[in-house]
């Protein structure tokens, strides 16, 4: 119960003076996002670190092929749970403390990953190093809940859509920040300590990016703040006049029960479910194109592997724009309104995922190169793709009251991270993959077609969506009067 206790929300302040809010709420406001910008970027710090290691690891007898895939899925497994049971406990703890505590507690098991003597026992270390990407897994959780509890009190709903895409570029430049900080040192700095030179570089790989994630912490703990009102300022409603969020029922407006929050804000919640279907396939052409391009282009069409890690950069890079565009479309022409733009992307994506498939027919048709294809193909998917990412997270802590964000934003990472990435782009298409001959035909058609069917859930949202924002400003007009 002490933890439980450390955790708890600050009390709400006094209110400021009323010249002096609009100067310090501007102030905050850039404060708490830079905070949980910088997180969560850090956060990618410590999560795939084993990517980076593995090769090295399996050239020095530590680990074999099977062993990196099976320590890897430790990951997505444990994380998928951890995002949804750990949303339910931010939406009732301070975002400051719970952020950093995670973060914080993440990046020491990546540490203790880098100077642990793992034997010379494929079996041995691969469970070694299960244990702790679960570990890491399930500590990472606590990344996402906090930044929605925050977005959702800090920022109001017709202006969260662009805010919340700037901020989601954070794991793209975290996982960048990865690759370069996993390589910086090239093992030199552990060497200095008495590692082994064959070592040093795979132990840094850990090492020192858990090391920046620690530093990164500390500017958490600086930035973050919970609320408006636990820092002497009105809520963000009353202070933007948006009044288009869900409200919490009479009597709950502070803390909804567990029961309540649970059954009748997620299980009861059918707009929650719908966006909730679209994610599952949204996370599995995510991951699933994203995942298994390395694979496929080398040994399908025999593709360097430099060639097939640029064009990996150029699927990823392009999805920065593409989430900034997506967030203003939605701010700038719907009003906060996420299910257009994800209509839109999705078909985009569809359309990305097709040229991907058929690449070389198209290639030979047009007189081009294979490989030049492939380029635009993955482009579009990374600019179309990772913009309903982050849309679905927006509109989930949108049709929910505040105090219900983060679980509601944990249930979506649930139901992405475990069935649409770990169940369904991991074990579903590695199966598939390894089926026979056309075991790629049928994964191509599963990134189409899921592509299509979430373009339709999309669409059979955007009425819904419609509707409910137009309940809520016409029940808040008329409170008004």
């Amino acid at each position: 119960m002490a933890f439980l206790d450390f955790m708890a929300p600050p009390a709400h302040k006094p209110e400021l003076p009323a010249e002096k809010i609009d100067k310090e709420y501007k102030a905050m406001r850039l404060k708490v996002f830079l905070g949980i910008y910088l997180g969560y970027a850090a956060y990618y710090l410590v999560r795939k670190n084993l990517s980076f290691a593995g090769a090295d690891m399996m050239a020095q007898g530590y680990l074999n092929e099977g062993g990196v895939g099976i320590a890897m899925a430790g990951m997505p497994i444990a994380y998928a749970v951890s995002k949804f049971l750990m949303g339910s406990l931010s939406d009732r703890s301070d975002a400051r403390k719970f952020m950093t505590v995670g973060l914080i507690i993440s990046a020491l098991v990546m540490i203790v990953a880098g100077i642990i003597p793992y034997p010379k026992n494929g079996a041995v270390t691969t469970a070694i190093l299960f244990v702790l990407t679960c570990l890491t897994g399930w500590f990472s959780g606590m990344g996402w809940p906090p930044c929605g509890r925050v977005m959702s009190h800090w920022f109001s709903t017709n202006e969260r859509s662009f805010k919340m895409s700037i901020w989601n570029t954070a794991h793209n430049i975290g996982s960048s920040g990865l690759a370069w900080l996993a390589t910086i040192g090239g093992g030199s700095l552990l060497v200095l300590l008495g590692v082994s030179e064959a070592e040093a570089g795979w132990r840094e790989a850990f090492i020192v990016p858990a090391i920046a994630a620690l530093a990164v912490a500390a500017l958490c703990w600086w930035f973050i703040r919970d609320t408006p009102e636990s820092c002497g300022l009105p809520p963000i409603d009353k202070y933007r006049n948006d009044f288009s969020g869900a409200k919490a029922k009479k009597g709950e407006e502070d803390k909804i029960p567990f029961k309540t929050l649970f059954v009748d804000y997620i299980l009861k919640n059918k707009m929650l479910w719908l966006i909730g279907i679209a994610n599952i396939l949204v996370y599995l052409v995510r991951n699933g194109i994203s995942d298994w391009l390395p694979i496929y282009l080398q040994n399908v069409h025999g593709i360097a592997k430099s060639v097939s890690k640029d064009l990996y950069a150029y699927h990823m890079i392009a999805a920065i724009p593409g989430t900034l565009i997506a967030g203003w479309l939605s701010s700038k022409f719907f009003q906060g309104r996420c299910a257009p733009v994800n209509v839109i992307c999705m078909a985009v994506t569809a359309i990305g995922a097709f040229i991907y498939w058929k690449a070389g027919v198209i290639a030979t048709s047009l007189g081009m190169e294979y490989v030049d294809i492939v380029k635009i193909a993955l482009a579009v998917t990374g600019f179309a793709v990772y913009g309903p990412v982050a849309m679905i997270s927006i509109q989930a802590i949108a049709i929910v009251p505040k105090n219900a964000a983060g679980t509601a934003a944990g249930f979506m990472g649930l139901l992405g991270y475990l069935i649409g990435d770990a169940l369904l782009s991991k074990i579903v298409f590695g199966y598939t993959v390894a089926s026979g001959e056309n075991g790629w035909d049928l994964t191509f058609i599963g990134f189409f077609g899921a592509s299509v069917i979430a373009t339709v859930i999309c669409f059979l949202a955007m009425g819904k969506e419609k509707k409910m924002f137009e309940e809520r400003l016409a029940a808040a007009k008329a409170e008004q009067k």
